[in-house]
């Protein structure tokens, strides 16, 4: 089947983006998204040629998603037969000006490398901008809430501990679960204290640090993990395969549920980074301990404590205080 002028440009694209060594992730999220945009663009505009795309036909589709909904659009309608998306609680659900944005930077990227090829004389996305988002609060767990967390894990089965020390890990380092997961016991320096992550989001490579009540846990695990598993891998199943990340969430789901808490291994993460800064702690030296792109990503991250917190901390560090003038 011979494709239309968008769809080889995609292809291209596609190739280019491979070539620079990006993510699965990212490469998925880019082909998914303009694979739809470009499906819109000839069913509704009759549009198969990239010069006549304007920054109209843009704003129009931001509108279209949103008054469609979620799963209400696919690329090939022979998937619905496959993945049922009308059975999905949140079908129709509005689409989050989150996600929303995230195809508009796709989008983007696309038309700017087009530009960059000089395929294009004016780019339809130079006038196209962001919705604007309100910041949710992220929600932070007290030392209560995650003590109870821990204790509702069954340590005498292997998954049970195994589950806890992951717990334990990603609250001490601040690490994603997908870094977490793809550990193995080589890249534990018990000597520093520190880990070396190689499969990150951004394919850097970077150091996380653990405390000396996550050295021992550490220690008592791979003890642990030794009589049920010969696998290299640190956090693996019992038949030595890589424990997948939904598996581990549905998991501590199923144990927050028992302490009253709706809980993601992100949301221990940004915990991590929260009590990190209450501590004392200093975004650049945070941004390198989360992997993020730069100090600017973190401070948008993490800005926003809450007046009690923010007020807290102001208690310990005024200069006035300090000073102890009377």
């Amino acid at each position: 089947m011979k494709l239309s002028e968008l769809e080889f440009f995609l292809e291209d694209f596609l190739l280019a983006c491979q070539s620079k060594n990006l993510s699965p992730k990212t490469l998925s999220s880019y082909e998914q998204s303009l694979k739809l945009f470009i499906l819109y663009l000839k069913n509704e505009h009759g549009l198969e040629d990239v010069k006549r795309v304007k920054a109209g036909h843009i704003r129009q589709y931001v509108a279209y998603v949103q008054e469609r909904g979620k799963y209400t659009v696919v690329n090939k309608e022979t998937s619905k037969n496959i993945n049922h998306p009308q059975n999905r609680r949140d079908y129709k659900k509005r689409v989050s000006n989150v996600t929303i944005n995230n195809y508009i930077r796709n989008i983007k990227v696309f038309f700017n490398w087009l530009e960059q090829e000089g395929e294009l004389h004016k780019n339809p996305v130079q006038t196209i901008e962001q919705i604007k988002t309100e910041r949710r609060q992220k929600l932070g767990i007290t030392q209560e809430e995650f003590s109870q967390l821990l204790s509702q894990f069954d340590y005498t089965k292997f998954h049970g501990y195994r589950n806890k020390v992951v717990t334990m890990l990603l609250q001490d380092t601040g690490m994603r679960i997908s870094e977490c997961l793809a550990l193995t016991v080589e890249a534990i320096d018990f000597k520093h204290r520190m880990i070396l992550v190689t499969k990150t989001k951004g394919r850097k490579e970077r150091y996380v640090y653990f405390s000396q009540v996550m050295s021992r846990e550490l220690k008592h695990h791979l003890k642990f993990k030794d009589r049920y598993s010969e696998t290299d891998l640190l956090f693996p199943t019992t038949r030595n395969t890589e424990l997948t990340i939904q598996s581990f969430e549905k998991q501590l789901k199923q144990v927050g549920r028992q302490v009253g808490l709706n809980i993601h291994p992100h949301q221990i993460r940004n915990n991590f980074a929260r009590h990190y800064l209450l501590n004392g702690g200093d975004f650049y030296t945070l941004s390198r301990i989360l992997g993020h792109s730069s100090v600017t990503v973190t401070e948008q991250s993490y800005m926003d404590l809450t007046r009690e917190e923010i007020a807290k901390k102001y208690q310990q560090h005024s200069p006035l205080a300090k000073w102890n003038i009377k």
